[in-house]
Order: C-alpha cells, then structure tokens, then sequence
C-alpha cells in the first residue's frame, strides 16, 4: 500500500508538472518512487513502477499538449533505464542483505544452542564447575558444585573461593589464584574443601584462567572433583602395602617381576640381597643368569603349552660375588598383562632351612646308627655266649680251646670293625657276607655262592646290619646254634629285566634241618632292620618266612641303589 501511494502520487505530480511546463523534473521525479518500490516490495513492482510513470508521462504530454516532444522520448526512456538498473541493483542489494541476515540469524540460533548444551552440560556435570573474576570471588557455580558445598548457588556468588579452602591448605590456592592475572600457569592439587557445616572433603582442585571480551578483562575456571572415597581407598592400599612390606620383611621374602619378552629382571631390594646383588630398579636377564647355576636356570623356563596363569614353585642356587652358594625358593606364576608375558612373584632364602633340614637328617641317622650300635651290642654279647658254648674242648685242652675261642672272637671282631669302619672303597657282596660267618664256616655246614656284586660303603654299611641281624638270629634260634643244619646264602641277577645292568640282585638267606624256637620276629630293632612289617634298611621286595626246622629270608636290592 504504501509503495502504491508513492507510486499514484508520484503520477500526479508528474501530470501536474506537464500541465505547468515544467517537463525537465517530469521524469526524474519518479525515481524515488521506483526505490521505494524496490525496497517495500521487490524488483517487480520497481519495474512495473517505472513503466507506470513512464507511460503516465508520455500520455499526460500527448493528451495536454497534442504531441509528445522529442525530449520528452528521451527522458523517458532515461526513466525507463535507470529504473530498471535501481531495480536490479536494488533487488541484488535486497538479496545479499537478506542472506547475510539469515546466515547472522542462524549463527545466532548455533551460538544460542551451543550456549544451551554448555549450559546443561554445566548443570548436569558430574563435578563441580565454577567461574571466578579477578578478585577470585565465584560467579558462576554449577549444581554438583552446590551439592558438594551444601550451599545454594547465591551463597556461593561472589564468596571468595580461598574462603572455601581449609586453612592448611589455603596458601597454594590463594597464591594460584594471584598468579591466574600474571601467567596463567594452571593450578592442580589435592586440597581439601570445606562445607557449610565446616566439615572438610578431599577434592582435586584445578585453576586455569582465560580472557574475556566482557567486563571482566580476566578471570578464572574453577573444577572440583570429590576424591574422597578415591583417597580413602589410597589410603588403605598404602596402608596395606606397608604392612605387606613389613610382613616380606619380617618374612625375608623379596619380590620379582621377570618380562620375559624385553628379557627384563625387577626386584625388590631384598631380592637383589638375596642374590648378592646390589639394589637396582631393573636388570637385564644376563646378569640374574650369570648368579644362578646353569643346571637351575632352565627350571625358569616357561612350558609351552602353558595356560593363561602357570604356577612356578622351583628352587636355584645362587653363587654371590664372595663364593657363598645360597639356595633361593622362587614362587610366583606366569602372566599375560597388555600382552607381555610375565613372571611375578617372590623369592626366599631357603639355605638356613636346607643346612638345618640336612642336619636334623644327618641327626636322625646317627641316631638310628647309634640304636643300631647298641642293638648290635647286645647281639655281640649273645653272639660271644654261643661262640663259647659251641666251641669244643678238643681233648680237653684248655689252651687249644682259648685259641678257637679267640679266632673266632677277633673273626667277629674283624666283622663289626668292616660294619662299623666307614670307608670309600667299594665292597663286595661276598666280603660282607663271609666275614660275618667267618667264626662259623669250620663247625658248621654254611654254603655262599653268587656274582661279583661291588656295594658302596654307605650301601656295605647298610647291608651288613641286615647280614648281622640274620646271623645274630641264626645263632640264637637256627642253624648256627646248633650243630645240626644246613645254610645256603646265595645272590644272583634277576631274571625278569631286560638288561643285567639294570636288574635288581636278588638275596636269599636260607635256613634248613635245625630250628630250635620257630616262632616269628616281633616288631623289635631287628625287624625293622629286616623290613618285616616296613620296608627294609635297604632294597625292597622283603620278605621272611619262618617254618618248622627253618627259616627262609630273600630281599631285592636295586644296583643303582647299592653301586651309587
């Protein structure tokens, strides 16, 4: 409408001019016209307004005047050139100007909802946010900031953000914060807040300043983060670390950690002192192999075809730098961790508990040598009875029967001297067996026969005491008490192994024709040497019989037991 009364007036004026001769203004005063056009409505209406006060013109002069002038032509068609260039230039003008209008409101509509996101974000965050001027009072304080507080954001405008920090740790935040206008450098710590209440929180505080184009020149993030519970379950893995490290300590036990793909070695300090080594963080693989006996090395290695987790319990000699060999328990298991291939666990100084396990065996083996010897010499002293009642008085000479007696006394005592003399030269089967029945082998029918068998002395040594028990028991109740019966000992190869080298010596004792109290051994010092009820001292496979007029005893005896 109003473009269209501009334009009607803008008509009447014209004809009103002609009618007064003035044509120059005529056209030219339509222009404006046309702009206004252009702008209220569009390039369309600019062009129909030029054609409208164009036409209107040339029909008022030829209606008023009879004729239309040449100059009249001429501005009009000024007119009619110069309105349809301001219609276009003005319609390209309107175009730009309405697409910089829309790209402004749709940069508006983006920076009002990025503001919206931010702002939900900081509302609904999970840590406490907050903003600061340049005098650290708080402006602006999110709600999880408000929960942790206990205050409301407007008790928390502009209250001094050091007025919240406990007063031990106040100093770092209030010199951060001064230090927020000069450089900038972000503040990070643990520091604990206080409440409305007055009770103290832990939280990570974290200060960074930026620059603002608004009133304030300068000011300063503020991001809380409650590590209570994180800091109390700090606490307690500290605690509990400590008191584990006192436990290894109290325990000497130290830890290692093998990365058996770098070929690394960590450890305690403790497990360097076991090895002899000086404490280090890591070591390479070549300098814990060079400490460890070769022979012992490859019980570190790892099977192939082992599980996610392989248990290592396994024992090493170490060799330190002064000659001293400790024995070292390492116990731990095998691990795949961010694919690395571990070996943890820890190790124990074992060589006090070896040397004091050697020595209560070596203890309990004197002692039952010593069980043994005293067995062996009540035995000696019944052995010496019968050797007195078995030796006759050839013609009742006293001097020829003190000299039986005294050969077959230092025949027995050449047989328990060999029993008891510990020695390093072999022994044969044989040996032991003839010089036990040495005293016997003239009054009485006694036949050996067997191979060439050689014992070690701690295998002779034991072996007699079996060979003397049989004896001892032969005297008091069999053959060799007596003048009637027959004795047969005799050793050979068994049959049933593929090869004489591995066989098992098969040993029998055999007793027949005299025996005086057939009754079974009990359960005394010699049948235990004997292996009735257990196993034997040495060999297996023990086996006694007992019968009316005689007796019948047998026993195997391993060769890598008895050669070793």
């Amino acid at each position: 409408m109003a473009s269209m009364s501009v334009l009607i007036f803008t008509v009447i004026f014209e004809i009103s001019s002609i009618t007064q001769a003035e044509t120059e203004e005529t056209f030219i005063s339509a222009i404006p016209a046309i702009i206004i056009a252009v702008y209220l409505v569009g390039r369309n209406a600019a062009i129909v307004a030029t054609l409208v006060a164009a036409a209107a013109g040339l029909a008022a002069a030829r209606i008023l005047r009879g004729q239309v002038p040449a100059e009249d032509w001429l501005r009009a068609i000024f007119l009619l050139v110069s309105g349809f260039m301001i219609a276009l230039v003005f319609h390209r003008l309107r175009q730009d100007v309405s697409r910089a209008l829309e790209i402004a409101e749709n940069r508006l509509s983006a920076v009002e909802a990025t503001e919206s996101r931010f702002r939900s974000v900081f509302e609904r965050a999970a840590i406490g946010f907050a903003n600061t001027n340049e005098k650290g009072e708080l402006l602006q304080s999110n709600r999880r900031l408000c929960e942790l507080t206990g205050y409301s954001e407007a008790e928390l405008a502009h209250v001094p953000l050091e007025r919240l920090v406990h007063p031990d740790d106040r100093a770092g935040v209030v010199e951060a914060l001064a230090d927020q206008g000069r450089s900038g450098t972000p503040f990070d710590a643990e520091v604990r807040l206080l409440k409305k209440d007055g009770s103290p929180f832990w939280a990570r505080l974290n200060l960074s300043s930026y620059r603002s184009d608004g009133p304030l020149s300068e000011s300063a993030v503020v991001v809380v983060d409650d590590i209570s519970e994180r800091r109390a379950a700090r606490e307690a893995m500290r605690i509990q670390k400590e008191r584990l490290d006192l436990a290894l300590s109290a325990g000497r036990l130290g830890t290692w950690q093998i990365d058996l793909q770098s070929e690394v070695v960590t450890g305690s300090d403790k497990f360097w002192e076991i090895l002899g080594l000086p404490g280090a963080t890591s070591r390479p693989m070549d300098e814990l192999a060079a400490v460890i006996y070769a022979a012992d090395w490859r019980k570190l290695a790892v099977p192939k075809a082992s599980g996610p987790t392989t248990n290592y319990d396994v024992e090493v000699r170490a060799r330190r730098s002064d000659g001293t060999v400790r024995w070292v328990a390492l116990r731990g298991r095998e691990e795949q961790y961010n694919d690395q291939q571990l070996l943890i666990g820890v190790a124990a100084d074992l060589t006090e508990r070896r040397q004091t396990t050697l020595l209560r065996a070596t203890v309990r083996r004197r002692e039952r040598i010593l069980i043994e010897q005293r067995h062996r010499f009540s035995n000696l002293f019944s052995v010496v009875t019968a050797l007195v009642k078995m030796v006759e008085v050839p013609g009742n000479s006293v001097t020829k029967f003190k000299e039986d007696l005294v050969d077959r006394i230092r025949a027995l005592e050449i047989t328990h001297t060999m029993i008891s003399r510990r020695t390093a030269s072999p022994i044969l089967l044989q040996d032991l067996v003839v010089q036990e029945l040495l005293p016997y082998l003239k009054t009485r029918t006694i036949r050996t026969h067997g191979p060439d068998v050689v014992m070690s002395s701690g295998a002779a040594e034991t072996f007699a005491m079996i060979v003397h028990e049989l004896t001892t028991n032969s005297v008091k109740h069999g053959v060799l008490g007596g003048s009637r019966g027959r004795l047969e000992v005799r050793w050979a190869y068994a049959l049933d192994s593929d090869s004489e080298a591995s066989a098992d010596v098969v040993f029998d004792w055999i007793e027949s024709g005299s025996r005086r109290k057939a009754k079974n051994i009990g359960h005394g010092m010699g049948s235990m040497i004997l292996g009735v009820n257990t196993a034997p001292l040495i060999g297996h496979s023990s086996k006694l019989e007992i019968f009316a007029g005689g007796l019948r005893y047998s026993l195997r005896l391993p060769r890598r037991e008895i050669e070793s």
